[in-house]
């Protein structure tokens, strides 16, 4: 995959139309993590759109409508907290998940909660890498459930 491209997965034939399948963006520079969020997500009946970088990721929100990012901490060419703040900015009403697996070498220093912090920034919720599929169910859900029971009603 080359640097700062948008994939969109092949539209699976369900029961239900992939208009009616709830869209997520992922932005990850890791091939294999976005690869295992997307297939897990795709299997749980979800349309995903896979960015490998901030600037993809920033790209694929201009041209598309999502219900919720999945949005990487620390990825090269994008300032850590960078990204969850553009992207928030970008799609204020769209629920971010941020997640993050930045280790540091002293494990005997204190280490800023970075997790904390993409939360102060707009974050909805936040998956420590590496984290399982029920969590990652679990905080999609959640968020998209959260999202649905703030959002006005027509009427």
């Amino acid at each position: 995959m080359r640097h700062g491209s948008i994939i969109e997965s092949p539209k699976r034939e369900i029961q239900t139309t992939t208009e009616s399948l709830r869209h997520i963006l992922v932005v990850d520079d890791d091939p294999m993590v976005a690869m295992a969020i997307e297939i897990y997500l795709q299997r749980n009946n979800f349309r995903v759109t896979i960015a490998d970088g901030g600037e993809a990721g920033l790209r694929a929100i201009e041209n598309e409508q999502f219900d919720l990012m999945i949005v990487d901490i620390f990825m090269p060419h994008m300032r850590g907290f960078e990204s969850i703040r553009l992207f928030h900015d970008r799609a204020p009403a769209t629920p971010l998940i941020a997640m993050s697996g930045y280790a540091f070498a002293d494990l005997n220093s204190p280490a800023p909660d970075f997790l904390r912090m993409a939360l102060e920034l707009g974050a909805a919720r936040c998956l420590r890498k590496p984290f399982t599929p029920v969590a990652l169910l679990g905080a999609v859900k959640d968020c998209l459930a959260e999202h649905n029971a703030a959002a006005p009603r027509l009427g």
